[in-house]
This record gives structure tokens, C-alpha cells and sequence, in this order.
């Protein structure tokens, strides 16, 4: 981990394209600025973990979700029959 110290409007430089300046301090509270290219997704870390998560259960296939959508399958009938 790289520690850095900052003042207020002192920036960090990522690579070519990423930029993060300190914008404001407030007691133990730091206030942060970030340009980043519109491809690259920035999130708080919480906000992060979440997204994460909500991904791992949306591409989760729980077995009685495959049995309950075979059973609704097998129970239609084709268009035309009584």
C-alpha cells in the first residue's frame, strides 16, 4: 500500500488517465475528487462489495428455481389446444 500525504487541491495521478485531488478536509473526514475515464467504474467500497454480491446471487441458479421453471414448461400447453 502506498501512503500518501496531500493538502487541499493536491492531486494523485493514476496511470495516464486517472486523477484524485483532495477537495476538502473536515475533522477525520477527507473529502475526494476523481477523474477517471467514463469506462472505469468508481465506487465506495461498501457500495462496491454490494454490487458484487448482487452480481454472485443474480448467476446463482439455486435447483428448485430449475425445477419450478421445468415444471411451469412441461405444463403449458402448446398455442391451439384445449
Amino acid at each position: 500500500m502506498l501512503i500518501l500525504t496531500r493538502k487541499i487541491g493536491e492531486v494523485v495521478t493514476i496511470g495516464d488517465d486517472i486523477k484524485i485531488q483532495v477537495v476538502d478536509v473536515k475533522g477525520r473526514q477527507v473529502r475526494l475528487g476523481i477523474q477517471a475515464p467514463s469506462e472505469w467504474s468508481v465506487h465506495r467500497e461498501e457500495v462496491f462489495t454490494r454490487i458484487q454480491e448482487q452480481n454472485l446471487v443474480s448467476v446463482t441458479t439455486r435447483t428448485s428455481d430449475l425445477e419450478t421453471a421445468a415444471k411451469f414448461l412441461v405444463s403449458r400447453k402448446p398455442e391451439g389446444q384445449k
